[in-house]
Protein backbone atom coordinates (compact mmCIF):
# COMPACT_ATOMS: atom_id res chain seq x y z
CA UNK A 1 0.00 0.00 0.00
CA UNK A 2 1.38 3.40 -0.95
CA UNK A 3 0.25 6.70 0.43
CA UNK A 4 0.67 10.36 -0.32
CA UNK A 5 -1.50 11.56 2.58
CA UNK A 6 0.74 10.73 5.52
CA UNK A 7 4.42 10.08 6.00
CA UNK A 8 5.26 6.49 6.93
CA UNK A 9 8.73 5.35 7.89
CA UNK A 10 9.70 4.75 4.26
CA UNK A 11 9.71 7.46 1.58
CA UNK A 12 10.57 7.06 -2.09
CA UNK A 13 11.48 10.19 -4.03
CA UNK A 14 10.60 9.39 -7.61
CA UNK A 15 10.85 11.36 -10.84
CA UNK A 16 7.49 11.17 -12.62
CA UNK A 17 9.05 10.51 -16.05
CA UNK A 18 12.20 8.60 -15.14
CA UNK A 19 12.24 4.89 -16.12
CA UNK A 20 14.60 4.13 -13.24
CA UNK A 21 12.17 5.65 -10.75
CA UNK A 22 9.38 3.72 -12.45
CA UNK A 23 11.24 0.45 -11.87
CA UNK A 24 11.22 1.01 -8.13
CA UNK A 25 7.56 2.04 -8.09
CA UNK A 26 6.62 -1.26 -9.72
CA UNK A 27 8.38 -3.15 -6.92
CA UNK A 28 6.60 -1.04 -4.30
CA UNK A 29 3.25 -1.90 -5.88
CA UNK A 30 4.02 -5.60 -6.37
CA UNK A 31 4.87 -5.92 -2.69
CA UNK A 32 2.16 -3.51 -1.49
CA UNK A 33 4.70 -1.66 0.65
CA UNK A 34 3.48 1.08 2.97
CA UNK A 35 5.65 3.73 1.39
CA UNK A 36 5.13 7.41 0.75
CA UNK A 37 5.93 8.28 -2.86
CA UNK A 38 7.02 11.86 -3.39
CA UNK A 39 6.84 12.97 -7.01
CA UNK A 40 9.79 14.88 -8.40
CA UNK A 41 9.08 17.01 -11.47
CA UNK A 42 11.52 18.66 -13.90
CA UNK A 43 14.54 17.86 -11.78
CA UNK A 44 13.34 19.90 -8.79
CA UNK A 45 14.84 18.05 -5.85
CA UNK A 46 14.18 18.83 -2.17
CA UNK A 47 17.34 19.81 -0.35
CA UNK A 48 17.33 16.64 1.78
CA UNK A 49 17.30 14.48 -1.34
CA UNK A 50 19.93 16.49 -3.21
CA UNK A 51 22.27 16.29 -0.23
CA UNK A 52 21.71 12.55 0.23
CA UNK A 53 22.09 11.53 -3.43
CA UNK A 54 25.41 12.84 -4.80
CA UNK A 55 24.41 12.03 -8.39
CA UNK A 56 21.14 14.01 -8.26
CA UNK A 57 19.39 11.56 -10.56
CA UNK A 58 17.19 8.51 -10.38
CA UNK A 59 15.08 7.43 -7.39
CA UNK A 60 16.13 7.91 -3.78
CA UNK A 61 14.75 5.82 -0.92
CA UNK A 62 14.68 6.92 2.72
CA UNK A 63 14.01 4.07 5.15
CA UNK A 64 14.33 5.43 8.67
CA UNK A 65 18.04 6.29 8.96
CA UNK A 66 19.04 4.52 5.73
CA UNK A 67 19.32 6.34 2.40
CA UNK A 68 19.62 4.34 -0.83
CA UNK A 69 19.94 5.49 -4.42
CA UNK A 70 20.34 3.66 -7.77
CA UNK A 71 17.26 1.78 -8.89
CA UNK A 72 18.73 -1.73 -8.96
CA UNK A 73 20.04 -1.40 -5.42
CA UNK A 74 16.70 -0.04 -4.21
CA UNK A 75 14.83 -2.88 -5.94
CA UNK A 76 16.98 -5.59 -4.38
CA UNK A 77 16.82 -3.89 -0.99
CA UNK A 78 13.02 -3.80 -1.09
CA UNK A 79 12.89 -7.45 -2.14
CA UNK A 80 15.05 -8.44 0.82
CA UNK A 81 13.38 -6.05 3.26
CA UNK A 82 9.92 -7.32 2.28
CA UNK A 83 10.49 -10.94 1.22
CA UNK A 84 6.89 -11.79 0.29
CA UNK A 85 6.15 -12.12 -2.52
CA UNK A 86 9.74 -12.77 -3.52
CA UNK A 87 10.87 -11.23 -6.79
CA UNK A 88 14.18 -13.09 -6.83
CA UNK A 89 14.79 -16.86 -6.76
CA UNK A 90 15.94 -18.53 -3.55
CA UNK A 91 18.74 -20.50 -5.18
CA UNK A 92 22.06 -18.57 -5.04
CA UNK A 93 23.01 -19.63 -8.56
CA UNK A 94 19.67 -18.50 -9.99
CA UNK A 95 19.94 -15.21 -8.08
CA UNK A 96 23.40 -14.66 -9.57
CA UNK A 97 22.03 -15.32 -13.07
CA UNK A 98 19.26 -12.80 -12.47
CA UNK A 99 21.76 -10.20 -11.30
CA UNK A 100 23.84 -10.82 -14.42
CA UNK A 101 20.77 -10.28 -16.60
CA UNK A 102 19.92 -7.06 -14.76
CA UNK A 103 23.51 -5.92 -15.28
CA UNK A 104 23.30 -6.67 -18.99
CA UNK A 105 20.03 -4.79 -19.35
CA UNK A 106 21.53 -1.81 -17.57
CA UNK A 107 24.75 -1.90 -19.60
CA UNK A 108 23.30 -2.68 -23.03
CA UNK A 109 19.99 -0.78 -23.00
CA UNK A 110 19.54 1.58 -20.10
CA UNK A 111 22.99 3.07 -20.60
CA UNK A 112 21.53 4.55 -23.80
CA UNK A 113 18.74 6.35 -21.93
CA UNK A 114 20.42 9.80 -22.06
CA UNK A 115 20.54 9.52 -25.86
CA UNK A 116 17.09 7.93 -26.18
CA UNK A 117 15.45 10.58 -24.00
CA UNK A 118 17.26 13.51 -25.59
CA UNK A 119 19.03 14.54 -22.38
CA UNK A 120 22.32 13.84 -24.11
CA UNK A 121 22.87 16.08 -27.12
CA UNK A 122 24.17 13.14 -29.13
CA UNK A 123 21.79 12.06 -31.91
CA UNK A 124 19.25 9.50 -30.70
CA UNK A 125 18.96 7.74 -34.06
CA UNK A 126 21.76 5.26 -33.43
CA UNK A 127 20.54 4.41 -29.91
CA UNK A 128 16.98 3.85 -31.14
CA UNK A 129 18.21 1.65 -33.98
CA UNK A 130 20.32 -0.40 -31.58
CA UNK A 131 17.46 -0.91 -29.13
CA UNK A 132 15.01 -1.83 -31.89
CA UNK A 133 17.42 -4.35 -33.39
CA UNK A 134 18.30 -5.86 -30.01
CA UNK A 135 14.65 -6.35 -29.08
CA UNK A 136 13.97 -7.92 -32.46
CA UNK A 137 16.86 -10.37 -32.19
CA UNK A 138 15.94 -11.29 -28.61
CA UNK A 139 12.20 -11.58 -29.28
CA UNK A 140 12.15 -15.40 -28.85
CA UNK A 141 13.46 -14.94 -25.31
CA UNK A 142 10.27 -13.07 -24.42
CA UNK A 143 8.07 -16.09 -25.09
CA UNK A 144 10.32 -18.82 -23.74
CA UNK A 145 8.68 -18.61 -20.29
CA UNK A 146 5.56 -17.03 -18.81
CA UNK A 147 7.68 -13.99 -17.95
CA UNK A 148 11.15 -12.86 -18.99
CA UNK A 149 13.57 -15.71 -18.24
CA UNK A 150 11.23 -17.16 -15.62
CA UNK A 151 7.79 -18.65 -15.08
CA UNK A 152 7.42 -16.29 -12.12
CA UNK A 153 7.15 -12.50 -12.22
CA UNK A 154 10.52 -11.14 -11.07
CA UNK A 155 12.77 -8.12 -10.73
CA UNK A 156 13.76 -8.57 -14.38
CA UNK A 157 10.17 -7.82 -15.41
CA UNK A 158 10.09 -4.81 -13.08
CA UNK A 159 13.33 -3.62 -14.62
CA UNK A 160 12.55 -3.94 -18.33
CA UNK A 161 8.85 -2.98 -18.34
CA UNK A 162 9.36 0.81 -17.99
CA UNK A 163 11.55 0.81 -21.10
CA UNK A 164 8.99 -1.15 -23.14
CA UNK A 165 6.23 1.19 -21.96
CA UNK A 166 8.17 4.15 -23.34
CA UNK A 167 8.83 2.74 -26.83
CA UNK A 168 5.96 4.62 -28.56
CA UNK A 169 6.95 7.81 -26.75
CA UNK A 170 10.49 7.35 -28.08
CA UNK A 171 9.22 6.77 -31.61
CA UNK A 172 10.39 3.15 -31.68
CA UNK A 173 8.10 0.75 -33.55
CA UNK A 174 9.01 -2.92 -33.47
CA UNK A 175 8.74 -5.06 -36.62
CA UNK A 176 6.29 -7.94 -36.99
CA UNK A 177 9.11 -10.36 -36.18
CA UNK A 178 9.17 -8.94 -32.64
CA UNK A 179 5.50 -9.61 -31.85
CA UNK A 180 6.60 -11.77 -28.92
CA UNK A 181 7.99 -8.66 -27.24
CA UNK A 182 4.69 -6.83 -27.69
CA UNK A 183 2.67 -9.76 -26.31
CA UNK A 184 4.95 -9.96 -23.31
CA UNK A 185 4.72 -6.20 -22.77
CA UNK A 186 0.92 -6.20 -22.86
CA UNK A 187 0.85 -9.00 -20.29
CA UNK A 188 2.94 -6.87 -17.93
CA UNK A 189 1.07 -3.64 -18.68
CA UNK A 190 -2.26 -5.32 -17.86
CA UNK A 191 -1.18 -6.15 -14.32
CA UNK A 192 -3.01 -4.04 -11.74
CA UNK A 193 0.28 -3.37 -9.99
CA UNK A 194 1.86 -1.99 -13.14
CA UNK A 195 -1.09 0.30 -13.77
CA UNK A 196 -0.90 1.51 -10.17
CA UNK A 197 2.80 2.28 -10.61
CA UNK A 198 2.24 4.77 -13.44
CA UNK A 199 2.50 8.49 -12.86
CA UNK A 200 0.16 10.85 -14.72
CA UNK A 201 3.04 11.83 -16.99
CA UNK A 202 3.77 8.19 -17.81
CA UNK A 203 0.14 7.47 -18.64
CA UNK A 204 0.41 10.13 -21.32
CA UNK A 205 3.29 8.31 -23.02
CA UNK A 206 0.99 5.83 -24.76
Amino acid sequence: MTTRNRKPLMTLYSDVQCPFSHQTRIVVQEKQIDCQIVDLVDGHWPEEVASANPYAQGPTLFDRDIVIFHSRIIMEYLDERFPHPSLMPNDPGARAQMRLMLHRLETDWFSMWPQLSGRDKSPATKAKKTLREDLTVLAPLFEQYDFLMSDEFSLIDCYVAPLLWRLPHLGIKLPDSAKAVERYAEKIFNRDTFQASLSTAERGMR
